[in-house]
């Protein structure tokens, strides 16, 4: 059991509530790990998962690629043929000169997007948001061609190094972690304010991910979190998807119960919790 099932959850999910960014592991022998890993890649099988799922009120979901296998889906993909498109898709990482077979074969899989993915606690590097700017460009334009969007992992200050790039992109693309401003800074930093502009773009491009609040809070119960989250509600409600994070890989003794129930903290309005779990997703995703 993956989570304890006694702990309550605080409000109904809509009735095609979408988890939109989670992880699963598979057994090492079958689906081996990469060499540069940030974490100790954890048990966490589809099964599992799919409990915890069932006990949030969850019925699709979005897979996720943990850094911790690089650029090999495989483990990723198989959970994927699992539980079929109806139920899910996928965000996968890859090179940005991959064959366009393999492409066309993920999308007919259910993917749906590709990672950007810079460890969030990347110390400030001169020169890195440059180096990125090719993968991005590049990945952008064969996702276009796709129907995918872009999916961004980033420290906070290479979030707001890379404004200016994200700001020209021409196709949807999602920020996990709300951008990685982290709590503790409050609302009004120029990054802040700079991602809620983003977000309240009238082209409606940009998603917010509601995900990995421990990384960005280290209060208890996360309420410094608060504002934020309220911050972009009330700012684009229409931008906003929710994600476990499951298993929260470095962060692993966090509720996914919890971090639900949060959603019913931050809003009281049960059609903005339909927007963030069901409506966004689903326009995002193509579900």
């Amino acid at each position: 059991m993956s989570f304890d099932p006694s702990e309550k959850v605080h409000f109904i999910a809509p009735p095609h509530a979408c988890d939109a960014h989670f992880h699963v592991f598979g057994p090492a022998e079958k689906y081996p790990f990469g060499t540069d890993l940030r974490y100790a890649p954890p048990h966490a099988p589809l099964e599992d998962y799919l409990q915890l799922a069932n006990h949030l009120g969850i019925s699709r979901y979005v897979f996720v690629q943990p850094s911790a296998y690089g650029r090999d889906n495989s483990c990723m993909l198989d959970a994927m043929r699992v539980v079929g498109t109806k139920k899910c898709r996928g965000i996968v990482d890859i090179d940005e000169n991959a064959p366009e077979e393999l492409l066309l074969s993920m999308n007919d899989l259910g993917v749906r997007g590709v990672r950007v993915n810079v460890s969030p606690i990347f110390p400030e590097t001169s020169g890195l948001a440059e180096q990125l700017k090719s993968r991005i460009n590049t990945l952008a334009k064969r996702c276009s061609a796709l129907g995918w969007h872009l999916d961004f992992l980033l420290p906070g200050w290479l979030t707001a190094e890379l404004m200016p790039v994200f700001e020209r992109l021409e196709l949807p693309f999602s920020m996990a972690h709300m951008g990685m401003n982290l709590a503790k800074d409050g609302i009004e930093t120029s990054s802040f304010q700079g991602f809620l502009k983003l977000l309240k773009h009238p082209n409606q491009l940009a998603y917010a991910k509601f995900t990995g609040i421990y990384r960005m809070s280290k209060t208890p119960n996360f309420v410094d979190a608060d504002p934020l989250a309220k911050a972009i509600i009330e700012a684009a409600p229409h931008q906003i998807i929710w994600g476990s994070d499951y298993p929260h890989l470095s962060f692993g003794d966090k509720s996914s119960v919890e971090l639900f129930n949060l959603l019913a903290r931050w809003t009281d309005q049960e059609s903005i919790r339909k927007l963030i779990l069901e409506e966004n997703p689903a326009r995002l995703f193509g579900f």
